[in-house]
């Protein structure tokens, strides 16, 4: 059975799987002569189980499952997986000229780590800003933690202009972004991921009819979940 990895891993998704089974193999071989000459099983076998395990999580963290995306033009998807940390209405973000709706989404280790397109939209400015790695639960990490920008234009009335920040965490240290300016992106299509632990937020300008479907520790994912509909 094929596994879902996704192609924004590399080198990290090839490189750290194939060092950890050499490590395992060449551990085994060393432990097994430990073994005849008295040493204790356990020593054996529990680094060979920590490394499956660390594995697994690897493969598990580069993970890109296939999803049916909602056809519904009205809605803003998520454009990642994780929990809901705040929900704020901002108008002093100078990546951000319009009041907004922001909408903060924490990834953990343990969530898939693929951003998505929240509809459909033309790609517009895209922004890289070093920065720090501070906790990315933190809705002020936004702020002072290496991100990048993608400005987009939705395809569909109302034609407002969105944005998805992509921002570093504690531990993640690559931000991917596959998607170039002027390119055309489908609901729920792939741009980018984030490595490792961090957090997305989406950019809603403020309209009376733009209504969060959403609240503070929702769990989300990345081209299912409705963030926003306009009604």
């Amino acid at each position: 059975m094929r596994i879902p990895l996704t192609k924004y891993g590399l080198p990290q998704v090839a490189v750290i799987p194939a060092a950890l089974v050499a490590a395992m193999t060449i551990y085994w071989f060393i432990a097994s002569y430990g073994s005849v000459q008295g040493l204790s099983s356990i020593y054996v076998w529990l680094p060979e189980i920590i490394l499956f395990i660390v594995l697994v999580w690897v493969l598990s963290f580069f993970r890109d499952p296939e999803r049916q995306i909602p056809n519904d033009p009205t809605a803003l998807l998520s454009p990642a997986d994780g929990t809901v940390t705040d929900v704020e209405f901002v108008e002093n973000d100078p990546a951000f000229e319009h009041k907004a709706m922001r909408i903060g989404i924490f990834l953990s280790i343990f969530n898939v780590h693929i951003n998505r397109a929240p509809c459909a939209v033309r790609v517009g400015k895209i922004t890289y800003r070093p920065g720090q790695f501070k906790n990315a639960m933190s809705p002020h990490s936004g702020r002072i933690n290496e991100s990048n920008d993608v400005r987009m234009a939705r395809l569909n009335k109302p034609k407002d202009e969105l944005m998805v920040r992509q921002i570093s965490g504690a531990l993640a240290r690559r931000i991917v972004c596959a998607a170039k300016t002027g390119d055309e992106l489908a609901a729920g299509q792939r741009f980018g991921m984030l490595k490792f632990g961090s957090r997305t937020e989406l950019y809603v300008p403020m309209r009376d009819n733009a209504k969060c479907q959403v609240h503070i520790g929702d769990k989300v994912k990345a081209g299912l979940t409705i963030l926003v509909k306009y009604e």
